[in-house]
């Protein structure tokens, strides 16, 4: 006896009608396309979209933005998957993936690059012409989405917030247009599509300075954790008076026994200081030479490295996994504030944490960039970031342990946090990225761009400054 097919739903026939205009493809639920777009790098942050649309063009996203309003569904925007958050209103999941053009201009020195684009393409072929690029820590992550949050490098100390040297988006606001975004035509978007996260709409190309630098000098030295209390105390101290040239950070690492673990680290606490330096190596060996001597060095090294083998530096994971991510910005830090943090995720301590990591701010990060912007709390002295594993049976011991740090790390925070780290739905944490004025104009941006709320990732923003949604 034959099963006859169900008939299709009002939803089954615009989908098809929305797939016969798309230049791209619209990908649905029970097919291994779809799991595999809408699959977040974080998998703990996992949503169920209607379907996704794998756009080939800005002209697809337009109009998927608009069939969107039509039905009635958010938008959520991917290409990497990093930065997700789960989100559990009916949506049509915007993938970007497909737009990878990558265009170096060596005699502007200026890229342009798709919304698809990850930040290792853009250091190789920039290298090709001896430039650099901006990257954060992790040069699998998208170039878009890093550069909305603001963009914190392994050399921002010299160079600023990746954001910063942002020259042109181009954009498809909640209210389905597309626009050409510059510091002159529409501003008030330039001003917002820089650091509001992708509230404002979904970028479909941008345009930013590369940096006229084809090495650095940097690494990384990994200590048993036993010397954690002498490490901190003395990488804060030593950190205190570097130049701008330097930039640093500090993790306390408790790496499980995986085979993509080396050895020295897997199933034990480790210390992790993270060095980079601009200009002469030989100057770079010298302002490194203490960090040599706090402990005998288990792995890693120092050394001169091609400015495209930047992610080396911090050699952030590139599998897909689930995690619990918090992070805070701390506006100084005092020896209390060392035996705070030490007693959470010290050697001594039982943390979860799979990483407890320390950021030097300032340098080029505290200046005001020559375009404002919505990237606030630029005189944070440090970043401090956690994270931990968001699976069974250990999330929410994770959650819980994350959670106590940062309130007891709260008297130097104050809350205060970055768009690109600690990402989140919670309007709490959101109001904590930005100051009452940013994330008031901000608010009223995306009301003015998208009047009916389709953008997923304005919802917070507009409840975090407490707007009615539409």
């Amino acid at each position: 006896m034959s099963t006859l097919a169900p008939e299709p739903t009002t939803l089954d026939r615009a989908l098809a009608e929305l797939a016969g205009r798309l230049a791209g493809e619209v990908l649905l639920p029970g097919t291994d396309a779809y799991a595999a777009t809408a699959r977040p790098w974080n998998v703990a942050a996992a949503s169920a979209p209607v379907a996704v649309a794998a756009v080939a063009s800005a002209a697809d996203v337009a109009a998927a933005v608009r069939f969107a309003d039509t039905r009635d569904l958010d938008v959520i925007v991917q290409a990497t998957g990093h930065g997700a958050v789960a989100h559990s209103r009916p949506s049509l999941l915007v993938h970007t993936g497909r737009l990878t053009d990558v265009t170096i201009d060596p005699t502007r020195r200026r890229a342009r690059v798709g919304a698809g684009v990850r930040w290792q393409q853009v250091l190789d072929a920039a290298g090709e012409f001896g430039l650099g690029a901006l990257a954060g820590s992790a040069p699998h992550v998208g170039v878009v989405g890093y550069l909305t949050g603001g963009g914190l490098s392994p050399v921002a100390r010299t160079f600023g917030y990746g954001s910063d040297r942002v020259t042109a988006f181009d954009v498809v606001t909640g209210d389905g247009e597309p626009r050409r975004v510059t510091p002159t035509e529409n501003p008030a978007l330039f001003w917002g599509l820089r650091g509001g996260k992708g509230a404002l709409g979904i970028v479909t190309a941008v345009e930013f300075e590369l940096i006229e630098l084809d090495t650095i000098y940097g690494g990384c030295l990994y200590f048993d954790g036993a010397a954690a209390d002498r490490l901190l105390s003395a990488w804060k101290t030593w950190s205190t008076g570097l130049a701008e040239q330097a930039s640093t950070s500090l993790a306390i690492l408790r790496l499980p026994p995986l085979p993509s673990v080396p050895p020295p680290l897997a199933g034990r606490c480790t210390v992790a200081v993270r060095f980079a330096w601009v200009g002469d190596p030989a100057e770079g060996e010298r302002v490194a030479a203490p960090l040599r001597d706090l402990a005998p060095v288990i792995f890693g090294g120092l050394g001169e490295l091609p400015f495209p083998a930047l992610g080396m530096i911090h050699a952030d994971p590139v599998d897909p996994m689930p995690v619990h991510e918090r992070a805070v910005l701390l506006r100084e830090l005092p020896d209390t504030a060392v035996t705070t943090l030490l007693r959470f995720a010290g050697p001594d301590a039982s943390s979860p944490q799979v990483i407890v990591e320390l950021r030097l701010l300032g340098g080029a990060l505290a200046r005001e960039p020559q375009h404002p912007s919505a990237v606030c709390h630029r005189d944070a002295a440090y970043s401090l970031l956690t994270i931990g594993l968001a699976a069974p049976p250990v999330v929410e011991s994770t959650a819980a342990d994350a959670a106590a740090l940062l309130a007891a790390m709260e008297p130097w925070s104050g809350g205060l946090s970055t768009p690109n780290f600690g990402v989140s739905a919670d309007p709490v944490i959101v109001a904590g990225k930005y100051d009452p004025a940013t994330l008031a104009r901000l608010a009223t941006l995306t009301a003015s761009y998208d009047p009916n709320a389709r953008m997923a990732a304005a919802r917070p923003i507009r409840a975090a400054a407490g707007l009615v949604q539409s």
